[in-house]
């Protein structure tokens, strides 16, 4: 338990609790699994509100995680002052008007990925933030697991040679024919909802962004995409090969290839708490195992948000980079629904 709420003020947007009031705007599971938990178990940060479209659904969900507050309409958390920051778990659809609307109340926000339905709506989401003085975040919370940053320093080490290719795979099989995933108009579809990982992994790997892509999927009778498959060409002539799919037995994993050896990474975006490893190959050598020391990632995402908020300190990730992920599906959806022909990549 917190002992105080201590002010802290910043200068580009006012006076904020220490620890932070957080409220969850609406009550899919994610944020019931993972996301309230980890906020409850962090150092700066506490969840004081949900709000639901249903009261008695928002007081139950409340009881049953430990908020004190429950609203039951989305709107009332724009004019709740006890609130600091909003995570939003909405439907992908929903993601730009509430990061704005929240934006334009003066909370920071936590969004789900992927951030916006376009690159251009991720830089709506972006200035709306700018210029309320808030600070917004995209949620891909793998990226802050450690294993993630040990692996960025073996590839910076040399220890594969000089960087040739990824390849990483994410996928599942979703077995509930209602699931928001299936609704086209709700921003769902594989690429989307799993494969947007292999392409921010790809991404972050190779430290820039893809000039050229590729991909072949099978839709849907409602035009989602079950399955994608596809190519991202960056300069120097690495690529990255990703695999993402709503009908497969579960996968999640991504490998880094050198010319002299590759890394694999197993349970790559869910790792779970538990200790963890790097496996590295060279050849026919002996593997040598990196072991990683088990954390919340969740945890430490919601950590860092706070940690930005409280200080004034610039996210890891800002939306520029949510935007620069948004560019590169967008143009393996075109390519996609162009027989595979390739497609350049509108980096700016």
């Amino acid at each position: 338990m917190f002992a105080s709420h201590a002010r802290i003020c910043q200068p580009h947007w006012g006076c904020v609790s220490a620890p932070l009031g957080w409220a969850i705007l609406g009550t899919a599971n994610i944020g019931r699994a993972a996301v309230i938990p980890a906020i409850h178990g962090s150092s700066n940060g506490e969840v004081i509100a949900i709000a639901s479209r249903d009261v008695d659904r928002a007081r139950e969900f409340a009881t049953a995680n430990g908020i004190a507050n429950a609203h039951g309409t989305y709107e009332a958390l724009l004019d709740d002052d006890r609130i600091d920051a909003v995570y939003i778990p909405l439907p992908n659809s929903l993601h730009r008007e509430w990061t704005i609307r929240l934006a334009q109340a003066g909370k920071h926000v936590l969004c789900e990925k992927p951030l916006g339905l376009t690159a251009a709506e991720c830089d709506e989401m972006a200035a709306a933030g700018q210029a309320a003085g808030v600070v917004c975040m995209e949620a891909f919370m793998y990226r802050f697991h450690p294993r993630i940053d040990r692996v960025l320093d073996l590839i910076t080490k040399g220890v594969v040679g000089e960087l040739r290719s990824i390849y990483s795979a994410f996928t599942f099989k979703l077995t509930k024919p209602d699931n928001i995933r299936w609704v086209p108009e709700l921003g769902g579809g594989a690429l989307m909802d799993v494969g947007c990982y292999c392409v921010n992994v790809s991404r972050t790997m190779v430290g820039s962004e893809p000039i050229e892509v590729q991909a072949v999927a099978t839709w849907t009778d409602r035009g989602v995409d079950e399955q994608l498959a596809g190519t991202l060409r960056f300069d120097g002539g690495i690529t990255a090969q990703i695999d993402c799919s709503l009908s497969m037995e579960r996968r999640e994993v991504f490998h880094v290839a050198g010319a002299d050896g590759h890394l694999e990474i197993a349970n790559a975006f869910l790792p779970g708490t538990g200790d963890v490893t790097i496996e590295e190959y060279h050849g026919r050598a002996e593997s040598v195992r990196h072991p990683v020391a088990g954390a919340d990632e969740y945890r430490l995402m919601v950590e860092h948000f706070g940690d930005c908020v409280l200080t004034g300190a610039p996210v890891r990730y800002p939306l520029a980079e949510a935007a620069g992920n948004m560019r590169t599906i967008e143009s393996l959806y075109r390519s996609a629904r162009n027989g595979g022909a390739p497609e350049m990549v509108n980096n700016r």
